[in-house]
């Protein structure tokens, strides 16, 4: 078995069979897999690279020939299944969200409604107006996910952007599993059971499980198998633009669907191809060029595709610069890689909560078992350097997720973690350092599976020591991964959508020259509005936003780096700080000019408050700002506030507004 699923003499993995007594294992990446185990008859290595091409070519049809056998249906259909099962409870319960992250599912639904308009109504991709009105958000800058939420177009027009959301997360798991297996299966391993273990750990590692409570993009992970296979087969000699295409079309593919899972994707394949490289110098020296001239062309059709939208994203309106110090801090607790999510069968809420930042972020979460069987592969692996590789790349990864200061079990130990070094650099501040953990699963999953294909291939050759192999694989596999199974998604019924929104009342009072105010405006601890204007297909525009904008801090302009609200303002301040409990201020006429100057703007037409939490303090609060009480409609509270907004000479008191 081969990192590429050929060797060096261009044969495939099914038609070499290298002992370790024959293998070149100093120097021969592909001979080093080899030796981990297959089957059929030793070949020698091609002369030219003529023949080297015709068997290239040979291989390939008889492969992708046996595209699908049985096995495979089957092993693809589990996937499915046991996406369909974990997001079980979204579909049984349509009217509920998800418990531990309804933000980003309100969000999502938001950014799917978005690319539904961008087809329909031709809108600008990049940028919208719907939220966050004047400002707007930088859609480029917000993980805009149009490579999905343009194919799920017909699903989110008939069935509602709430609907495709469930689409979109449990599709992207059954295709994450059904993509690792299928490549795994065809390019790293011969074994259909050893390429669907690390596919199942890829795919449903705690990690992911835990992202896929908020985030289906990254958790939408099918093209990384992908890419990883097309950038080692760029050093294949003689098709230098047809293998350059192909990676730069699932490059520009994936920065369209999360661009971070892109950056870590390529650091790791970075640091592997960089140490292969040295370490098969000498043997391998014709792999070299090959590679560079495929390389060239990835990058040139890449950079030429993504040179607007990135530009708009870094340099566009409302773009930022880095992610807020407090985000740049989140490191994984040390203490995590060895406990189990709340989200696994082996899980405490209790314990999970103490190591991590909140439980969408479980990205570490191994536990004992799996690391101890992670290292005893690597051990019993050892003479391969390609496994001995990506066992270095998992540990660098994890030191660099312990985040700028170690923190074991919730105490800062006061001891620098290598991040320190790198938290400040341009991309590298805008990455969560925590989630560097989240991209040691794949590394795992490549690992385990090498794993079990040497114990297949053990049983093959020693007949004698098929029962104690077997054994000893399922045990440790099972001690590693049985405790990891993950639980079903928790949900709760979330509020429904006013039936001032639904049956369109608020289009007496919004229009192109006014937006809604909603109370409070939209934050990460109230994203009801995000929903409101998916539902109308973002025919409605708000004022707020839940989205990551740029500090507007007017004691130091410079400072660029993100929030997740729009900057603050006395009106949505003082709601806020109602919403949260704190008593009402003293209504004043300077307060009621603040608020009408807010009101213009966001060129508010309609505030509305729907029943909630303190909602009568914020009933009274406003009215009292306004001057006047609202009328009830639809299953909310509105105050008309066109006349005061649109006439620049009305001034509030304490009475009716003159």
């Amino acid at each position: 078995m081969t990192i590429t699923g050929f060797d060096s003499t261009g044969q495939s993995t099914a038609e070499n069979d290298l002992s370790r007594g024959r293998v070149a294992a100093d120097d021969d990446l592909d001979a080093e897999l080899i030796a981990l185990g297959s089957s059929g008859t030793v070949v020698t290595r091609a002369t030219t690279s003529a023949a080297r091409e015709a068997v290239d070519e040979q291989v390939i049809r008889l492969r992708w020939r046996r595209l699908l056998t049985w096995r495979d249906v089957v092993a693809v259909g589990t996937f499915v299944v046991f996406a369909v099962m974990l997001t079980l409870p979204l579909w049984l319960n349509l009217d509920h969200e998800l418990r531990d992250d309804p933000q980003d599912q309100a969000f999502f639904e938001w950014m799917l409604a978005h690319g539904a308009r961008v087809l329909t109504d031709g809108v600008y991709p990049f940028f919208s107006d719907r939220m966050n009105y004047p400002d707007g958000v930088n859609m480029m800058a917000n993980t805009s996910v149009l490579a999905v939420s343009l194919p799920l177009t017909p699903i989110t027009l008939l069935f509602g952007p709430h609907v495709a959301f469930n689409v979109f997360l449990t599709g992207a798991l059954a295709f994450t599993g059904a993509s690792w297996y299928l490549v795994l299966s065809r390019r790293f391993v011969t074994s259909r059971l050893a390429a669907w273990v690390g596919a199942l750990f890829c795919t449903f590692a705690p990690s992911m499980v835990s992202h896929a409570g908020g985030h289906p993009n990254i958790v939408s992970q099918f093209l990384v198998p992908l890419i990883i296979w097309r950038t080692l087969e760029l050093r294949v000699r003689g098709r230098a633009l047809r293998n350059g295409l192909i990676l730069a079309g699932l490059l520009i593919w994936q920065a369209f669907i999360n661009l971070e899972i892109l950056f870590m994707t390529a650091v790791g394949l970075g640091l592997f191809c960089a140490v292969m490289a040295v370490v098969r110098r000498r043997a391998h020296r014709g792999d070299f060029l090959p590679f560079v001239r495929a390389l060239g062309v990835t990058a040139a059709v890449t950079l030429a595709v993504l040179a607007y939208p990135l530009s708009v994203q870094f340099f566009g309106p409302q773009s930022y610069q880095g992610l807020a110090e407090f985000v740049r801090n989140f490191g994984a607790d040390l203490a995590s890689f060895a406990a189990y999510s709340r989200h696994s069968m082996a899980g405490e809420t209790a314990i999970a909560s103490r190591l991590t930042q909140n439980a969408a972020e479980e990205n570490a979460f191994f536990g004992w078992g799996l690391i101890v069987l992670f290292l005893g592969l690597l051990v019993w692996l050892r003479r391969s350097r390609a496994v001995l590789t990506l066992g270095g790349i998992a540990i660098l990864f994890a030191a660099m997720s312990l985040g700028p200061r170690i923190v074991l079990n919730g105490v800062d130990t006061g001891i620098p973690g290598i991040w320190a070094l790198l938290h400040r650099i341009p991309v590298l501040d805008s990455a969560v350092p925590t989630r560097w953990a989240m991209a040691i699963a794949p590394i795992v999953g490549i690992v385990l599976a090498l794993g079990v294909q040497r114990a297949a291939d053990m049983m093959r050759s020693q007949p004698a020591s098929r029962g104690p192999v077997r054994v000893a694989m399922i045990t440790a596999v099972a001690m590693a991964l049985v405790p990891l199974i993950p639980r079903p998604m928790a949900t709760v019924q979330m509020d429904p959508v006013p039936e001032f929104v639904t049956t369109g009342a608020w289009r007496d009072y919004v229009d192109d020259r006014h937006t809604m105010v909603t109370l409070p405006l939209p934050d990460s601890s109230y994203p009801d509005p995000l929903r409101w204007t998916a539902t109308t297909g973002q025919d409605l525009r708000i004022a707020g936003a839940y989205a990551l904008l740029p500090n507007q801090n007017p004691q130091d302009p410079s400072d660029r780096t993100a929030m997740f609200s729009p900057p603050w303002r006395p009106t949505s301040g003082l709601v806020a700080s109602i919403k949260q409990g704190n008593p009402i201020p003293e209504i004043t006429d300077e307060r009621r000019e603040m608020t009408l100057a807010d009101l213009r703007f966001w060129r508010a037409g309609v505030v509305v408050l729907t029943p909630q939490s303190h909602d009568i303090e914020l009933l009274r609060t406003m009215s009292d700002l306004l001057g006047f009480r609202p009328t009830w409609i639809g299953g909310a509270w509105v105050w008309d506030v066109r006349e005061l907004v649109d006439d620049p000479d009305t001034v509030l008191t304490g009475g009716e507004p003159y």
